[in-house]
Formats: structure tokens, sequence, C-alpha cells
């Protein structure tokens, strides 16, 4: 049996490795994003800028009828940023006063917009082996006042979207799923862009189609695609003609060309993330202590984040102390998230039942790695400094 070590004598041990020359052997860190962008994609946008149409026009059309043909969505329109995609989404759906479910367990984002349009939040927890919105937990906060739900599609992997379109039908309510990490993921074989009142998506420059800004929102209702698109540009129905009033999320065609060069390599990265996931599989498999993600059954993950949930009773750290350790062997980390919604300060004023499951997860869950470049040598160097910390906190 491996001896506990104290938790600030590990950190010294493991960092002193590192620095005096144990692994990693490579002096260059495990990048933990890739978002670098190819010749192709500089060459589009130049493309643009040398015609001197540079608003939303041909490129995000194309962007919108190509993305959209791969979620399986009828409509699918661009927009600024993927907030923006939210509150483009939420604000033809809900009216100030409803509740609406949101998830404990996400990106701000999420609920965020849901307070902007006067919407009153009701957090759910999350599932504690999934990570996505327990939909069981959401039947039990519906109110009469419930009028929709706000779930994501975290880190890549669908949330059970079977289960979530069956409480909506029960109680009437509306369903918006936030897509901004799960560009690809299809439910049962159909991309994700086919189920819901609407989907949305970011194309913030670390996603997995990533552009630097922009987002989009699929649905697939007539009358709501056109609110959408009305909102999204002053209710202009013509030139100086507005219908009603909206705002200026427009994408520009620049940001449109790098969407559709980087939508020509979205399959294959996609495909690699999926493996590089299943290789960490088994990685983590050989670590006790430590779980891999599970993805819904049904769904088929594009693994935005691999998220590993850490068992503090079989270390002497927290996971703080062991993503620290795991710095410094040249393999970073990330946590996602620190805290639940609940707890920001933001959301401080809401009303909100007990989510133990995500508070528990913002102490014990940890991103390693995970994009389309990662090289044989990456996970040589990521899987010996998980074996190393491990064993150095081992309880």
């Amino acid at each position: 049996m491996t001896q506990a070590v104290a938790p600030g004598r590990a950190v010294r041990e493991v960092s002193s490795l590192a620095i005096s020359g144990g692994t990693p052997v490579s002096k260059t860190p495990v990048p933990f994003m890739s978002t670098g962008l190819a010749q192709a994609d500089i060459d589009q946008a130049l493309a643009v800028l040398k015609s001197g149409m540079l608003r939303a026009a041909k490129k995000c059309e194309e962007l919108e009828q190509r993305f959209g043909a791969m979620t399986g969505c009828r409509h699918m329109m661009t927009c600024a940023n993927g907030t923006c995609a939210l509150q483009l989404a939420y604000e033809p759906l809900f009216a100030p006063g409803d509740e609406v479910l949101v998830p404990a367990w996400s990106y701000i984002a999420t609920v965020s917009m849901i307070v902007a349009r006067g919407c009153v939040p009701v957090f759910v927890d999350a599932n504690p082996e999934t990570f996505q919105i327990d939909v069981a937990d959401a039947a039990k906060k519906i109110t009469p006042r419930t009028r929709g739900i706000a779930a994501t599609h975290l880190y890549g992997c669908p949330v059970d979207i079977d289960a979530v379109q069956a409480l909506a039908g029960k109680h009437g309510l509306k369903v918006v799923y936030d897509a901004a990490q799960s560009h690809l993921a299809t439910w049962k074989g159909k991309g994700i862009g086919a189920f819901g009142d609407a989907v949305t998506y970011s194309f913030y420059a670390t996603k997995n189609l990533g552009t630097g800004e922009g987002g989009s929102i699929s649905c697939n209702d007539d009358a709501l695609a056109r609110k959408i698109k009305l909102l999204r540009s002053h209710g202009e129905t013509d030139k100086y003609l507005h219908e009603s009033v909206g705002y200026n999320y427009r994408m520009n065609d620049i940001t449109g060309a790098i969407g559709c060069s980087k939508l020509d390599r979205l399959p294959a990265q996609t495909a690699q993330r999926q493996a590089n996931a299943a290789r960490y599989d088994q990685i983590i498999a050989k670590i006790p202590g430590l779980t891999a993600p599970k993805t819904t059954p049904g769904g088929e993950a594009v693994f935005h984040l691999y998220v590993v949930k850490m068992d503090p009773s079989k270390f002497s750290c927290t996971r703080d102390e062991f993503c620290k350790a795991l710095g410094a062997e040249g393999v970073p980390t990330a946590v996602h998230y620190p805290r639940p919604l609940p707890k920001q300060p933001a959301l401080a004023k809401w009303d909100k039942k007990d989510c133990p499951v995500s508070d528990m997860l913002s102490a014990r869950v940890l991103a390693l790695p995970m994009h389309h470049d990662l090289t044989d040598e990456h996970f040589r160097i990521v899987e010996a400094a998980l074996t190393k910390v491990a064993e150095a906190y081992r309880a």
C-alpha cells in the first residue's frame, strides 16, 4: 500500500521533479486547446476583406445553410455571439415573470439571458454521472408558473433529449437547448438541431467550431424563425421599414468566411476528438480515484471538453492541489466550473432549492487537454503525469 503523502510535500516533490528533469520530458507543455487558423481560413477571410463586402452577406448565408444541414434543423440564423443567440431564442418564447427551469451546472450565459428577459430562473441540479441537467429533479421543481426549460448540452455531450421533451410535452413547456459546446453532437442518429423549440450555438475562438466570435440559433418553426430574424436586425423587413423593435446582433462576412472554411474540417476534427476521448478513457481507467466522463445513453458526444471527476477519498489532496501538480508536470488543466450558478453573486437574489450534485462537482471535476491536434507524445506526457501525481497523492 502506498504511504499517504502530505499535500504540501506532494506538491513540492512533483514540482521539483518537473523542474529537475522528471516527466514531462518535453519542455513545452501540452496545449490545452487548439485555436489556430489554417491558411485556408486566412485566405477566405482575406477574400472578404478584399471584396469590401464586410457586413452579413453571402458567407453568413452559406454558413447558415451548411451548418444548418449538418445539425438537422430547418432554419439556422447566424448572430454576433453565443450569448446573443440565447437572448434571441429566449425573447420570442418567454415573457417577463415566467419561471424557466435552468441548469445549476453550466456557463452563466445560459441563465443570465433568462434573467435579462425578466424571467425567474429555477435551478435544477446535475446528473452526477453525465453532468447534464437532471430531468427527474426538473420535474420536482415545476410550478403553475413554469413556462420553459433551458438545458445545456454540456461539454459536448447531449442531455437526455427524450426525457426533456417528454417532460416539456407533459406540462406544455417550451425548450431551448444551449449547444455552445456541442457542434455536430447527435441524439439517436439525428443532429441535435432537430429537437426542441430552439438550439443555440457559440463560435467563440475555443469552441469546436471557433471563428473568434459569432453564434447561431436553429429552429424548425417558420414563424419563430421569422421572429428571430426580425429581432436580430432591428425588426427590419425592408430598408428603413421596421415591423418591430429589435437589436443589431448580426454576424459579419469575415467571421462567416472563417466559419465556412473551418466547417470543411469540422467532421474530421470531431472524429479525432472522439478518438482522443476513447484514448483518454483507457488512461483514466488505470488510475483509481479518477472517473472518465459518461455520455448520456442515446447521445453521441463531440468532446469540447474532457472532464474527469475526482474521488477525494482516494487522494490526500484537494482537486486544486492535484491540478497544480499536473501543471508542474507540463499538463495544464481547467475547472469547468469552480462554482455552481446558484452560488454566483450575480444570481444570488433568486430563490433556489438545494443542488448538492452541482456543489459536489464544483470541488471534484477537472478538464484535461482536449482538441483535434493532440499527438502520441501529448498522450504519453499526460498519462505519465497523471500516474505520477496520483501516486504521489495516494491516500
